[in-house]
Protein backbone atom coordinates (compact mmCIF):
# COMPACT_ATOMS: atom_id res chain seq x y z
CA UNK A 1 0.00 0.00 0.00
CA UNK A 2 2.65 2.41 0.52
CA UNK A 3 4.82 2.26 -2.47
CA UNK A 4 4.27 5.60 -3.09
CA UNK A 5 5.38 8.58 -1.17
CA UNK A 6 3.78 10.26 1.70
CA UNK A 7 3.89 13.69 1.45
CA UNK A 8 4.27 15.17 5.04
CA UNK A 9 4.88 19.46 5.14
CA UNK A 10 7.56 20.05 7.71
CA UNK A 11 6.47 23.82 7.91
CA UNK A 12 3.22 23.07 8.37
CA UNK A 13 1.70 24.48 11.71
CA UNK A 14 -0.39 21.08 11.62
CA UNK A 15 2.08 18.85 13.49
CA UNK A 16 3.88 15.69 11.11
CA UNK A 17 2.06 13.09 13.45
CA UNK A 18 -0.93 14.65 12.48
CA UNK A 19 -0.78 14.94 8.93
CA UNK A 20 0.23 11.23 9.03
CA UNK A 21 -2.39 10.16 11.08
CA UNK A 22 -5.02 12.37 8.85
CA UNK A 23 -3.29 10.65 5.39
CA UNK A 24 -3.79 7.14 6.92
CA UNK A 25 -7.37 7.72 8.47
CA UNK A 26 -8.55 9.39 4.89
CA UNK A 27 -7.12 5.56 3.34
CA UNK A 28 -9.22 4.23 5.84
CA UNK A 29 -12.11 6.34 5.24
CA UNK A 30 -11.93 5.78 1.42
CA UNK A 31 -11.72 1.84 1.47
CA UNK A 32 -7.71 1.60 0.54
CA UNK A 33 -7.30 0.39 3.53
CA UNK A 34 -10.22 -1.85 4.08
CA UNK A 35 -11.57 -3.89 7.42
CA UNK A 36 -9.25 -6.54 9.14
CA UNK A 37 -6.54 -5.35 6.73
CA UNK A 38 -3.19 -4.43 8.35
CA UNK A 39 -1.82 -1.15 8.22
CA UNK A 40 1.95 -0.66 6.67
CA UNK A 41 4.54 -1.40 9.44
CA UNK A 42 6.63 1.44 11.07
CA UNK A 43 9.07 0.84 8.74
CA UNK A 44 7.47 0.88 5.56
CA UNK A 45 5.90 4.47 6.75
CA UNK A 46 9.00 6.08 7.94
CA UNK A 47 10.31 5.38 4.61
CA UNK A 48 7.19 6.82 2.72
CA UNK A 49 6.79 9.59 4.70
CA UNK A 50 10.12 10.11 5.98
CA UNK A 51 9.70 10.86 9.63
CA UNK A 52 10.95 8.93 12.40
CA UNK A 53 9.66 5.89 14.29
CA UNK A 54 8.43 7.58 17.29
CA UNK A 55 6.40 10.33 15.15
CA UNK A 56 5.08 7.13 13.67
CA UNK A 57 4.20 5.39 16.62
CA UNK A 58 2.44 8.66 17.54
CA UNK A 59 0.21 9.13 14.40
CA UNK A 60 -0.60 5.54 14.86
CA UNK A 61 -1.81 5.84 18.39
CA UNK A 62 -4.40 8.45 17.35
CA UNK A 63 -5.94 6.24 15.08
CA UNK A 64 -5.89 3.59 17.91
CA UNK A 65 -7.56 6.43 20.32
CA UNK A 66 -10.16 6.94 17.60
CA UNK A 67 -11.46 3.65 17.38
CA UNK A 68 -10.13 3.26 13.42
CA UNK A 69 -7.61 0.90 13.98
CA UNK A 70 -6.63 -2.25 16.59
CA UNK A 71 -3.17 -3.36 17.90
CA UNK A 72 -2.29 -6.88 18.51
CA UNK A 73 1.02 -7.43 20.43
CA UNK A 74 3.19 -9.15 18.52
CA UNK A 75 1.07 -9.64 14.61
CA UNK A 76 0.81 -5.77 14.21
CA UNK A 77 -2.15 -2.96 13.76
CA UNK A 78 -4.88 -3.62 11.91
CA UNK A 79 -7.89 -1.53 10.77
CA UNK A 80 -10.68 -1.94 13.08
CA UNK A 81 -13.31 -4.65 12.02
CA UNK A 82 -16.35 -3.86 11.01
CA UNK A 83 -19.26 -4.21 13.21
Amino acid sequence: MVAQEIKIDLRSSIPAYKQLADYLAAQIETGALRADQPLPSESDLIDASGLARGTVRQAIAVLRDNGLVVTVQGRGTYVRPEP
